[in-house]
């Protein structure tokens, strides 16, 4: 038996997603403060720091219910074997049936990446090394626009995902 979530565009038909929508309508009219004051734990339950990042999503109307349902929904979309397809290089992204290789611009790691039995490594470097060559070559004011001048703005339109654009 096919189980529905795991084909795109079906989540929002499968039950545990029914059972989310039902859940935020029952909690709408739920206030912070009445959360806050019947879990005085609250703002260390729903918070989570790694690194120098941290995450506060205590002032959303979440509650253990909203975690169980999430996780559930995780679970049943099979997320865990979809990440695991995405770090492993294979073909996840349905629109181009090809991997979604951004993690590869983003990984420092040096083992090979086999893609079609070919290590995209070497290619990945190689991109990353050009994206530092020509935001060196803007900065230090060596490319020159069509009027002979240095660049001395850049637009950079991207389609999302990826944090080459800015950092470039």
């Amino acid at each position: 038996m096919v189980n529905r979530v795991n084909h795109p565009g079906s989540l929002r038909d499968s039950p545990i997603w029914q059972e989310l929508i039902s859940h935020q309508h029952d909690g709408s009219n739920t206030l912070l403060r009445e959360l806050f004051a019947t879990d005085p734990s609250r703002a260390d339950r729903y918070a989570i720091q790694f690194n120098d990042i941290y995450l506060d999503y205590s002032k959303n109307r979440i509650t253990d219910k909203t975690m169980a349902l999430l996780f559930r929904l995780a679970r049943e979309s099979g997320l865990e074997g979809w990440r695991e397809r995405l770090f492993l290089g294979e073909p996840i992204n349905h629109t181009e049936r090809r991997p979604a290789l951004h993690l590869a611009l983003r990984s420092r790691d040096t083992a090979p990446l086999l893609i079609d039995g070919e290590d995209i490594r070497p290619q990945v470097r190689h991109e990353l090394e050009r994206v530092r060559a020509i935001s060196e070559a803007v900065r230090g004011r060596a490319w020159l626009g069509v009027t002979g001048q240095p660049i001395r703005n850049v637009v950079n339109i991207g389609i999302g995902g990826s944090d080459l654009g800015p950092k470039m």
